[in-house]
């Protein structure tokens, strides 16, 4: 029987020592994020061929493969933990709302009650440049899943192209946010935390070995986002950001609590019951991304000087 002291048991908040010094992990994350922009950006041949070449692309995929390693080992013994029966591990799952990595981060509060518009609008930039693009992870991630698995990816998939209406898709929202606010940021003032996010989510989606993982992390971002989006939404209303402009974080701050229900129990669920094993790289997957998640609002928290308040 999955209670929560098994999951608490997993030592979830334990946070490892970073494995490489902080230049190493800038320079790392932002040659990671020249691979997935030539990797999944849509190119003539040419231009392939001469924009990013063969050597540097197979350095870049070993680079790749050694970052997903120290991220699994850093979740191993919470994953370790996951029940393998479908129930309980839906039960476990769960249950990463509420005592995950990341969860109820004090940052959220105070970006809806105390944040001043520039605040706001670094912390989105960050956010902007750490966004994969949920409807191409999950494009990329239900090729060949089983048809029930699929099913529920594909309306979900559905709801994030607006139901067929271009100014209803989700990413050209966020994008109308980022230039109603102005908040591109240049690659130099990215966060390493944020690249990571955004290399760890393209990674799982780009490498089949990982798809499991990319369906636990995608799954954790449907649980865990709508208390995050309708506190980032308070702000913006605070701030007299215009309902269109802030419709993205509104929108998720609603929509997500139906697709978490509907993937925990068409996706998750089935994928357990199919095959035990594959709970280990759902959890990891998952445990995995709330970490990315949680490293991002330690620095941003570090920039707006909250750690000591």
């Amino acid at each position: 029987m999955f209670t929560v002291a098994m999951l608490l048991s997993a030592n979830l908040n334990h946070r490892p020592e970073p494995l490489l010094p902080h230049d190493a992990t800038q320079a790392l994350q932002q040659a990671l994020q020249e691979l997935n922009e030539f990797r999944l950006r849509p190119c003539l041949p040419s231009r392939a061929e001469t924009s990013l070449d063969v050597a540097r692309e197979l350095h870049l995929r070993r680079e790749e493969a050694a970052f997903l390693e120290r991220e699994r080992m850093s979740v191993a013994a919470g994953a370790a933990a996951a029940p393998t029966h479908p129930d309980a591990f839906v039960a476990w799952f769960e249950e990463l709302k509420r005592i995950g990595p990341g969860q109820n981060d004090p940052l959220f509060p105070w970006l809806a009650e105390h944040a001043s518009l520039e605040q706001i609008r670094w912390f989105l930039g960050q956010e902007v440049a750490g966004e994969a693009g949920f409807e191409d992870l999950l494009a990329l991630t239900q090729v060949k899943m089983p048809p029930m698995v699929k099913l529920e990816m594909a309306r979900n998939f559905w709801d994030e192209m607006g139901q067929g209406h271009q100014m209803a898709m989700h990413g050209p929202l966020l994008e109308k946010l980022a230039r109603a606010l102005d908040v591109k940021l240049p690659a130099s003032q990215v966060v390493w935390e944020a690249l990571a996010l955004s290399n760890l989510m393209a990674a799982f989606a780009c490498n089949r070995r990982f798809a499991f993982h990319s369906v636990g992390a995608l799954g954790v971002i449907e649980l865990t986002a709508p208390g995050r989006a309708a506190l980032v939404n308070a702000g913006l209303k605070r701030l007299q950001v215009e309902p269109v402009a802030r419709k993205y974080f509104a929108l998720h701050a609603t929509l997500d609590v139906q697709h978490s229900l509907s993937w925990n129990r068409e996706v998750l669920r089935p994928l357990v019951a199919g095959d035990p094993h594959v709970a280990r790289a759902l959890a990891e997957g998952a445990l995995m991304r709330l970490r990315a998640g949680e490293r991002c609002f330690a620095r941003y928290k570090r920039q707006f000087g909250l750690l000591d308040s």
